[in-house]
């Protein structure tokens, strides 16, 4: 460094006696002696400061070339960063934050072909197929190459077999799809599990609605041939007769309704005719006899589904003429708790609200009041039962109110005797002030002498 001073300072000569300032004004020159890079020199003031700056740039240079190459960094005469200027991809400089390898072999190409690394399961594009079995392998058996392998579902025992149909049968009771049980079914190991299908299915039924039992006959149908036998289906009903006693506790009425299921199941073709003529004189248990005799009556009188209907099956007109029956009946006996246990029978809590204005016309059109008392009786009975939901007992109120006017003209006194019924209905605690307020009413008739022009007050509502 000392040298490539000296040697600018040869190439640069400065004249010691003097220098001009910018104002042309002579400066007395003055003889400083002083250091560069460890070398002691003589020469002005102005030309050590020159030669200073230029080592301390060639410094900061040599200090960042190492650092700062890639970064196309460089510094002007004056020491000044320029960052304008690039370099070249060519330069050793510009592989500084090249993660390729720098030891000058190979030909550049990323490591692994890009398949290494963390996280990184193969080569970009890369297909893996069926590994080959190679003969020469020490662990290599001949018999794997003739091997099939299938999934294998363990037969179902006596606790998980209850567990897992069970939800099966309840769902079953709410969509009614026997395909899709089939479906369900094939997919289990039943085993010697399988006549134990029936018998948990009809188990379930008998504390069921009469709509779910007749599904369970549906259901019993469709599987035999699919996936149940006939024997399987004659030992299910011979184990639910052994079981009576047992149903009966819970069931009280099990044996009956077991006799239906199984002259259902005679009248299907599921069960041989003479399954119950095989158990004459042979029958010591008094439930299974009385199943057995119903089944046998039952056969006798009709051929039918036995069962009959869902109520949200039936048509609607269907629907209002047994509950005008039911009316009719409780109008002739007075047993509130069999009203309202025909009325449950009929599974249409949805459609309770017709039973309502079925009820109150049947009032209206009545001409004494043992009608209107035994009306008002019942109504107050299902109320308090909550059997009639608050949301029925409006609506079939209502239409009563809408229709008034077309009742009022079959039944003269129609409104007066509707006033008298809503209001006898609000005092049992039946309908509510709101509705009561709803009810209409006949305004009464002015004439020409009351100002009206000779014209007729029309009836407000």
């Amino acid at each position: 460094m000392a040298t490539e001073c000296q040697a600018w300072l040869n190439d640069n000569p400065v004249e010691n006696n003097s220098l001009l300032s910018s104002d042309d004004e002579k400066v007395e020159t003055l003889n400083i002696d002083n250091e560069i890079n460890g070398n002691w020199i003589t020469a002005t003031s102005s030309t050590i400061h020159e030669a200073r700056v230029k080592a301390k740039a060639k410094r900061r240079l040599r200090k960042n070339s190492s650092r700062d190459s890639g970064r196309g960094d460089s510094l002007s005469d004056n020491g000044e960063s320029l960052r304008a200027v690039l370099v070249p991809p060519t330069s050793p400089k510009g592989k500084l934050l090249d993660r390729k390898s720098r030891s000058g072999k190979g030909r550049g190409l990323l490591k692994k072909g890009g398949a290494g690394g963390k996280g990184v399961w193969g080569s970009p594009g890369e297909v893996y197929d069926l590994e080959e079995i190679d003969v020469k392998d020490p662990n290599y058996d001949e018999d794997q190459e003739n091997c099939v392998y299938e999934t294998v579902v363990l037969p179902l025992d006596e606790g998980v077999f209850e567990k897992t149909v069970t939800p099966i049968v309840q769902e079953y009771f709410e969509h009614g799809d026997t395909n899709e049980v089939a479906e369900l079914l094939s997919e289990l190991n039943l085993g010697e599990m399988k006549s134990d299908v029936p018998m948990l299915a009809v188990s379930l039924a008998l504390e069921a609605k009469a709509s779910h039992r007749e599904l369970t006959s549906r259901l019993l149908t469709d599987l035999c041939g699919k996936l149940l036998s006939t024997a399987d289906v004659e030992k299910s009903f011979d184990r639910l007769l052994r079981e009576l006693p047992e149903l009966v506790l819970d069931t009280p009425g099990a044996p009956q309704l077991v006799g239906q299921f199984i002259a259902r199941a005679v009248g299907d073709k599921i069960l041989s005719r003479d399954y119950i003529e095989s158990y004459k004189g042979k029958v010591d248990c008094d439930h299974a006899r009385a199943a057995l005799d119903r089944a046998a009556v039952l056969l006798k009188m009709s051929k039918g589904g036995l069962w009959g209907i869902g109520g949200g099956q039936r048509p609607v007109k269907q629907l209002i003429k047994e509950i005008n029956l039911l009316l009719k009946e409780y109008l002739l006996s007075g047993d509130v708790a069999e009203a309202e246990r025909c009325l449950q029978e009929l599974e249409v809590p949805h459609f309770y609200h017709e039973f309502i204005y079925e009820a109150v016309v049947m009032v209206l059109e009545s001409t004494g009041e043992t009608t209107f008392k035994m009306v008002l009786q019942l109504l107050k009975f299902l109320w308090e039962s909550s059997v009639i939901t608050v949301d029925q007992m409006r609506r079939g109120f209502e239409r009563v109110y809408m229709e008034i006017p077309e009742i009022n003209i079959d039944v003269p006194h129609a409104y007066s005797v509707l006033e008298q019924f809503v209001e006898q209905s609000f005092n049992a605690g039946v309908i509510n002030k709101k509705l009561r307020d709803l009810c209409p009413c006949r305004g009464r008739k002015r004439f020409v002498s009351e100002g009206d022009g000779g014209r007729l007050k029309l009836e407000s509502y």
